[in-house]
């Protein structure tokens, strides 16, 4: 059937609805999960083990059990995606994680999170988006790049078995799958005793699908193609730097799994907000400065470009297969993110005190 696909619409176009059908999921599921590191980092912060957080372990534990479940059934090959297989920078994820946890918490979500957002009415969200993928791409490719490659150049590790914790750890898939399956049952049951409802679980559980769809569709498609595909799965500031770059400065936008991923959850959030009734206008006011945001937005555009990714690109599809790299960097992100929110509530709490 992919082959029959391709032959008649081709391989852009097949791998571009694919990112739409994958982005549309995600975008639903998250709207609906409120999946967001940054709360989940907010709530441990606060020495809680909240629903948040029990969110987002679903998520990323689904993820990780789906992707080395389809790789120990023979079903999927990652071996060959960008985060295992070139070369990688652990000086970039550690201190682009670190950026990007704490840009995330003075802008109130991820780059995942600031599209979703986006979709429902909150301006906030689209600007700071903005401001991100225009860093990103200024890191990825303009002014900035040079200070990305130097820092990023500092602690390289080569590709194959030295970017993979699997051979590292010396395990295989299926072992793997079975201890996230465990860890899932577990989130699954924090989730319930703090409450969360039913239909956010199974959401959260249906991001980290969507995670293992992409890596599956982008592996099929690579299968059968006579060109060169990238293996790969959701991530947002690559794709979102592509996306607003082709649109900006060609009247052709090049087709593929990125360009069809992020109106794909621009669309799934959307709708989902309207549905359920909860899209609506949002602007910035004085308890939501802009400029906290603004300097959110450049940590982040910078750090995941460093880190290799943002906290889903970096953190849940490089996680999930098991790339060294990525578990530094999301790791990393939860470090700044918490040290982030605990400096502001020391700081913020001191001057609220000084000004009573």
């Amino acid at each position: 059937m992919m082959e029959t696909l391709i032959d008649s619409y081709g391989d852009g176009a097949v791998l571009m609805m694919a990112g739409l059908a994958v982005g549309a999921l995600f975008g639903a599921a998250a709207q609906h999960s409120r999946f967001c590191l940054r709360a989940a980092a907010v709530e441990v912060t606060g020495g809680v083990l909240g629903p948040r957080l029990s969110i987002w372990l679903v998520a990323f534990f689904a993820a990780v059990a789906s992707v080395q479940g389809a790789v120990a059934m023979g079903w999927l090959d990652v071996s060959q995606s960008r985060q295992l297989a070139a070369t990688g920078s652990l000086s970039g994820a550690i201190i682009g994680g670190l950026m990007f946890g704490s840009g995330m918490i003075l802008a109130r979500g991820c780059a995942s999170r600031l599209l979703v957002l986006s979709a429902t009415g909150n301006l906030r969200a689209l600007l700071t988006g903005l401001v991100l993928t225009l860093v990103a791409q200024s890191a990825l490719r303009g002014v900035l790049a040079p200070a990305r490659e130097a820092l990023g150049r500092l602690w390289l590790v080569p590709g194959g078995e030295a970017r993979s914790l699997l051979a590292m750890l010396g395990v295989g898939s299926g072992l793997v799958a079975v201890l996230a399956a465990v860890a899932l049952m577990l989130s699954f049951g924090l989730a319930w005793r703090r409450g969360v409802q039913a239909s956010h679980v199974i959401a959260a559980a249906l991001v980290g699908l969507a995670v293992a769809l992409g890596w599956a569709a982008t592996y099929a498609v690579a299968q059968v193609s006579f060109e060169v595909v990238p293996i790969s799965s959701v991530t947002f500031t690559g794709p979102a730097t592509d996306t607003l770059m082709g649109l900006v400065n060609t009247t052709t936008l090049p087709l593929g799994f990125g360009v069809g991923l992020v109106p794909g959850v621009f669309i799934g959030s959307g709708m989902t907000a309207i549905l359920t009734k909860e899209f609506k206008i949002q602007r910035f006011g004085a308890d939501t400065p802009m400029e906290r945001y603004l300097v959110g937005a450049v940590l982040m555009g910078f750090g995941a470009m460093l880190a290799g990714g943002c906290a889903v690109g970096a953190g849940m599809s490089g996680g999930a297969i098991m790339a060294l790299t990525a578990w530094v960097a999301v790791f990393c992100m939860w470090l700044g993110a918490m040290a982030t929110q605990a400096g502001l509530e020391r700081f913020g709490g001191a001057a609220r005190a000084a000004a009573g």
